[in-house]
């Protein structure tokens, strides 16, 4: 065991918990609170008089937000070893909050205020250092770390620019992507870092966070492929609006746009990645911007876990689940606790609620005043028939004794004979116009029945009787959808158990020739988190990466599915996902439970004044007059001999529908062949809407279409 000197105290190491290009770090035995950073030898003397000055200057004591060096550490023989410094215990590196799927598995609690207010603690404790007199340097995500708090904690302090009695301790690192423009290919340890340098780092910082872990320079370019550290110094920020013909580069497919984002934070970003370092927004000016974004984000009216920009419009996280089948935010509250639903209780409501007194048709027609005599329109028909016939008659008669006795113009007898024949062949009536005539009677008494049913609130009512039919059908389809997902997921345990297996397996940390922090941060930013994302055509997709890349990240895959070894026996995972299941379907079932009860009691309370309708149609005078009007048209076709349409009058109340079954719930972890934290530019399958299974492509006369797989026993479809 090492024994190190702090100040004058002899102690003994304990423990490595990190390791990095410089040093090691390790606890130390009986002092909890703080930690050693021990620097490899060939940095000792390198760092000796920076680490020296800082702890003379006793910058420690003035911030806990950042974990500066406290004391020197040396040997037995008082040689440089390194410093110690404030343990930052329960802290994790900024990317594990950013990255999705990182996110759901250290802060499964976080929502996206959670993530803004980090972002704000980020830049609170950027803008201590600046205010200190500092500047950091190489601010990256992994010299920030996240508490479960959304506070911030800096370290790596001993790399920050330091200045001291007119001496300029340097940072002679960068990382390439939280680097500025002006200066990658430079030599960073003969460069003096400003604070417009920081105020980029910040903002990259910031955009992770506000965007999901999407880099602001890792887009699609318009020309040949470019890697990042060439998209940075090349100012092409992917997501700019006011920029986009300069740039030629757009953002990766299912991204957040600036546009969905207050117009003072979006410009703050174009500021940010422009093309002007001076531009740049300070911590002070992200701190003022972030407490405003934090006081305006809405909540989502359907997931209580989800909130956005309220420029947006509407929930951006359910339209991205929707596309992508992952939740950024899952409700999580109501899948770990027991949510009491009430079956039997329910299944009383809906029992009132079908039996429910609703007046029929026959209830509400008055009955229509006796018709006794033909109308006005028949007899004047039915005498101009008369009337043509006797003409028509006349006619053929004359013009047969012309053509006796006056046969010479026989011509003048015949053009006669054939004038009166078409008077006599025209002496029927025109049926066709009487079956006209109730069916115009039979639209106006709809329409006066709409118009009083309007009048008197029962359109309301049926609306509600309809939306709770609806809520009912969809009630009873939770069931059989439940059971469906059950099975599904019971068909699918090795495979989510491989999925579940891979997406152990980060990207960031994986060792790949080839592929760095910038090519990493790329693959993130186009949903390649960890190796249960990687296939083929995704990775051929991503910026950069061509056969030979692909090829590595797929050997990185196989070599990491080759050590999986199914557990046939049920486990944590398969409880757990279960639990979520039951806890998901819960949730809805008790919305729809209260839905139908505030329902019923809304329709307790129509009750009386719908038994008083049927009265007081019998005095409402233009129903009356368009009831008499139809049965005197009925009246004429029957004198005629003419069969009665039958009427096509209706209340607008719908049929009962079939329990409506949901999509699956199933995504994300439970379903290995969904994708992952973004959405992809690959189809997704729909679910059927009538029986909730998976849907397949198939064509029609009218082009292409998703027909449900259970063709023909489901005749489901979507465009």
């Amino acid at each position: 065991m090492q024994e190190i000197v702090i100040g004058s105290e002899q102690v003994s190491v304990a423990e490595l918990i990190g390791k990095g290009g410089e040093g090691e770090v390790y606890k130390i035995n009986n002092r909890p609170e703080i930690v050693v950073k021990i620097y490899n030898v060939n940095k000792r003397s390198e760092r000796e008089g920076k680490v020296r000055a800082m702890v003379d200057t006793a910058l420690y004591s003035k911030t806990n937000l950042i974990a500066y060096p406290r004391e020197i550490v040396t040997d037995k023989t008082g040689k440089f070893l390194g410093f110690v410094m404030r343990f930052v215990s329960g802290y994790h590196p900024l990317h594990e909050l950013y990255s999705p799927k990182s996110r759901l598995r250290h802060f499964p609690k976080s929502d996206y205020r959670f993530l803004v207010r980090a972002a704000l603690n980020v830049a609170r404790a950027v803008g201590k250092v600046h205010q200190d007199g500092g500047v950091i340097g190489d601010l990256n995500h992994s010299g920030i770390l996240v508490a479960q708090d959304a506070t911030i904690a800096l370290i790596d302090a001993d790399s920050f620019q330091f200045y001291l009695k007119g001496i300029t301790y340097h940072c002679v690192v960068g990382v390439p992507e939280f680097t500025p423009p002006e200066l990658h290919g430079k030599n960073l340890a003969l460069v003096e870092r400003t604070i417009e340098h920081d105020n980029f780092g910040l903002a990259v910082a910031i955009f992770h966070l506000l965007f999901m872990g999407r880099h602001p320079y890792a887009g699609r370019y318009s020309g040949p492929d470019i890697s990042m550290s060439e998209a940075i110094a090349q100012n092409r920020f992917a997501f700019s609006l006011i920029r986009q013909n300069e740039t030629q580069t757009i953002s990766p497919p299912g991204s957040l746009t600036l546009d969905l984002f207050p117009d003072v934070l979006a410009h703050a970003f174009e500021q940010a990645f422009g093309l002007a370092p001076g531009a740049r927004p300070n911590a002070k000016a992200w701190i003022q911007i972030l407490t405003t974004l934090e006081s305006s984000l809405s909540s989502c009216n359907t997931i209580k876990t989800h909130y956005y920009p309220s420029k947006a419009k509407g929930c951006v996280w359910c339209k991205l689940s929707a596309s992508s089948q992952f939740d950024m935010f899952p409700d999580r509250s109501a899948i770990f606790s027991n949510i009491a639903t009430d079956a039997s209780g329910t299944e009383q409501a809906i029992r009132e609620i079908q039996m429910f007194y609703f007046p029929t048709l026959e209830d509400l027609l008055p009955s229509p005043s006796p018709v006794k005599s033909r109308s006005d329109a028949l007899i004047a028909a039915k005498s101009g028939g008369f009337s043509r016939a006797l003409l028509g008659l006349l006619m053929i008669g004359g013009a047969l004794l012309g053509f006796t006795y006056l046969p010479s113009v026989f011509y003048i007898w015949i053009g006669i004979a054939i004038w009166g024949y078409s008077f006599f062949s025209n002496r029927k009536l025109d049926k066709f116009k009487f079956i006209n005539h109730f069916k115009e009677a039979d639209n106006l008494v709809q329409h006066e029945l709409d118009a009083f049913l309007q009048r008197n609130g029962l359109i309301e009512f049926i609306k509600i009787r309809e939306s709770l039919d609806v809520s009912i059908a969809r009630y009873k389809g939770q069931d059989i959808a439940l059971v469906r997902d059950l099975a599904i997921l019971k068909s699918s345990r090795k495979e989510r158990q491989l999925k579940f297996y891979l997406d152990s397996f980060s990207i960031r940390k994986a060792k790949i020739s080839g592929i760095g922090p910038a090519k990493t941060a790329t693959l993130i930013s186009f949903g390649i988190e960890t190796a249960a994302d990687i296939n083929r055509t995704d990775v051929l997709r991503v910026p950069g990466f061509g056969k030979v890349m692909t090829e590595k990240l797929l050997d990185w895959r196989k070599g990491k599915e080759s050590k999986f070894t199914y557990n046939q026996k049920s486990n944590v995972q398969d409880a757990t996902d279960e639990k979520i299941l039951y806890g998901q379907y819960s949730v809805e079932k008790v919305k729809l439970e209260n839905i139908i009860r505030n329902g019923l009691v809304m329709l307790k309370n129509a009750k009386v004044s719908l038994k008083d309708l049927p009265s007081k149609t019998r005095s409402d005078s233009a129903l009356c007059k368009a009831i008499n009007i139809r049965a005197q048209a009925e009246h004429d076709l029957k004198e005629l001999g003419l069969s009665v349409p039958v009427s096509s009058v209706i209340l607008p109340i719908k049929p009962l529908p079939q329990p409506i079954i949901p999509p699956s719930k199933l995504s994300g972890s439970a379903l290995p062949n969904r994708t992952s934290n973004h959405v992809r530019s690959t189809t997704v399958v729909p679910n059927c809407p009538r029986c909730g299974s998976l849907m397949r492509r198939r064509s029609g006369k009218h082009g292409p279409f998703w027909g449900c797989q259970n063709y023909p026993r489901c005749k489901g479809t979507r465009n």
